[in-house]
């Protein structure tokens, strides 16, 4: 698959040539929504709490005499059915980590990348480069170009004046090649990749 390689300008600098075995695969939603789940699953918290009945503070005295209220048997204010008491079964502080085979993770970065390339939705960049670290000129060349929503992947260090430029961009993302993940890719309309991440890509997958 051939792609045009742009400027930020909107010029054309060549094209180049992208790997079917990583941009050509036919799209499995299947993997990519195990390696999406295993994503978000990792990077959750589980620093959820709640008390239980042995936790909170309340009285053990029996709140009223065992026979002849007409009411159930009662003997601890800390039982869940009571305003204030302990919760039944909540959450504990746990990992929600599970494990993902590295041969499908790999398969599933490779399905995300095809998915944006069979729906047109890849734009190849010749370098991601800013004079200046000016939000307001970096989002005029990015508009000029179509990318209003979009995850650029640039080499393994993007240039900090372009990083610092286009973090104050809503729904537009800058990552190194290394830090590419499906998750990231799937949430943004367009991919754009710099020649230095399709050449690390391709050295990647070898």
């Amino acid at each position: 698959m051939e792609l045009e390689v742009k400027t930020l300008d909107g010029a054309v600098a060549g094209t180049v040539a992208l790997s079917d075995e990583i941009f050509g695969l036919d799209p499995r939603a299947d993997i990519l929504q195990r390696v999406v789940r295993w994503q978000l699953a990792k990077r959750q918290a589980g620093t959820h709490k709640a008390l239980t009945r042995t936790e909170v503070t309340k009285t053990g005295k029996k709140m009223y005499r065992q026979k002849g209220t007409g009411g159930a048997r009662h003997g601890n204010k800390a039982a869940p059915q009571f305003r204030g008491g302990g919760k039944a079964f909540g959450p504990v502080v746990r990992s929600h980590e599970h494990d993902l085979p590295k041969k499908v993770r790999a398969l599933g970065l490779k399905l995300a990348l095809s998915a944006k390339a069979k729906g047109a939705n890849i734009v190849v960049l010749d370098e991601a480069v800013a004079a200046d670290p000016k939000t307001k000129a970096l989002k005029i060349k990015l508009a000029a170009l179509g990318l209003t929503n979009a995850l650029i992947i640039d080499g393994a260090n993007p240039q900090d004046q372009f990083r610092l430029a286009a973090r104050a961009i809503p729904q537009i993302d800058v990552l190194p090649v290394q830090g590419i993940n499906v998750y990231d890719i799937l949430r943004r309309d367009t991919l754009v990749l710099t020649k230095a991440a399709v050449s690390a890509l391709e050295e990647r997958f070898k």
